[in-house]
């Protein structure tokens, strides 16, 4: 009897976080991940919410903490957003970048505001310049490569700093 429940305890607190989630109208609840794709609509940005929430396990955290967009007070300054994300992400996004495509490089572009109409040259010029831009150790560096390599684009420059 004691483990029957105690299952249904933890069944119970295991599906506390996805209620709470499921509240807002995003579809992927409050999160980093929700705050990067706020006011996109469409199926490919909530799932792209939904996973970089997921992914970095910040909804509970969030929620009780009361930070993370989980709360009308909680605040996370997206000047920051792309650094914690690129640090949070190094190793699969690099991956993604010498691939030329990818979650996590759309999740980067979509952090950095790069046009959907030019994602195409924003995957090719990390695949191009892959060994360049992947170099540094830390998330500051790889994003001060990034933004020199999309000043010396045509297309790119408008998403420098």
């Amino acid at each position: 009897m004691r483990k029957l429940v105690l299952a249904a305890a933890v069944l119970a607190m295991s599906a506390l976080p996805a209620t709470a989630a499921f509240a807002e109208a995003t579809g992927a609840g409050c999160g980093v991940g929700t705050m990067i794709f706020k006011g996109q609509k469409g199926v490919l940005p909530q799932i792209l919410a939904a996973t970089t929430n997921g992914t970095l396990g910040n909804q509970t955290f969030g929620m009780s903490t009361g930070t993370l967009g989980c709360e009308q007070d909680g605040v996370v300054l997206n000047e920051h957003a792309k650094e914690m994300y690129v640090a949070t992400n190094m190793d699969l996004l690099k991956q993604d970048m010498a691939r030329g495509g990818g979650e996590y490089l759309t999740t980067l572009a979509a952090l950095m505001e790069v046009a959907p109409a030019d994602r195409d040259a924003f995957y090719s010029l990390t695949k191009d310049r892959f060994a360049a831009l992947a170099a540094p150790a830390d998330a500051e560096a790889l994003l001060a490569r990034l933004d020199e390599a999309l000043a010396a684009d045509p297309v790119l420059a408008r998403y420098a700093s």
